[in-house]
């Protein structure tokens, strides 16, 4: 609902002061005008691209065109110089993960929507992948809203768990 890709029934959504959703209002901003970074269980990559490829395409989809973060630093952070000129289907599942958040922070998104990025991979590459992923958020100043079922992960990466089930907040740790 965040992204934009299903319709809540009613209420609102905002990010950063701006409103994405208002079902009073009659606002619904397509996911292409709502500037969310968002990555998928799977790193869905453009096949046809390079890793170069997908992580231009990213810069080329932030919608504040020079977006002042650097190329080079996300491909640094993320240790992904060696991949750039391979094809998606070269990569490993943790390779193709760093990709993805590569390609999303690049647009340079108001939030980085993950929606259970490490559920598809095995515990060894879960391991390799956090630090990357709470590296994003301080080092681009990127608010990351994280979706998992999985609470040592999400103990690892943040100090603040807001649970909830059923639509309604159950807790805050």
């Amino acid at each position: 609902m965040v992204a934009g890709l299903q319709r809540p029934d009613s209420g609102t959504v905002f990010i950063r002061g701006r409103c994405l959703f208002d079902s009073a209002r009659g606002i619904n901003l397509p996911p292409e005008k709502r500037n969310v970074g968002y990555v998928f269980q799977e790193g869905l990559l453009f096949p046809h691209l390079s890793v170069m490829g997908n992580l231009l395409y990213g810069r080329r989809r932030s919608q504040s065109g020079d977006n002042g973060i650097d190329f080079d630093q996300v491909v640094n952070l993320l240790g992904i110089q060696h991949l750039l000129s391979r094809k998606p289907k070269t990569l490993s599942g943790g390779e193709k993960q760093r990709v993805a958040f590569g390609r999303a922070v690049l647009s340079n998104p108001d939030v980085l929507l993950m929606d259970e990025p490490l559920a598809s991979l095995d515990e060894a590459r879960k391991e390799e992948m956090l630090p990357f992923i709470g590296g994003l958020s301080t080092r681009f100043k990127i608010p990351i809203l994280y979706v998992s079922h999985a609470l040592e992960e999400i103990h690892t990466l943040t100090d603040k768990i807001i649970t909830l089930a059923n639509g309604k907040i159950v807790d805050v740790s």
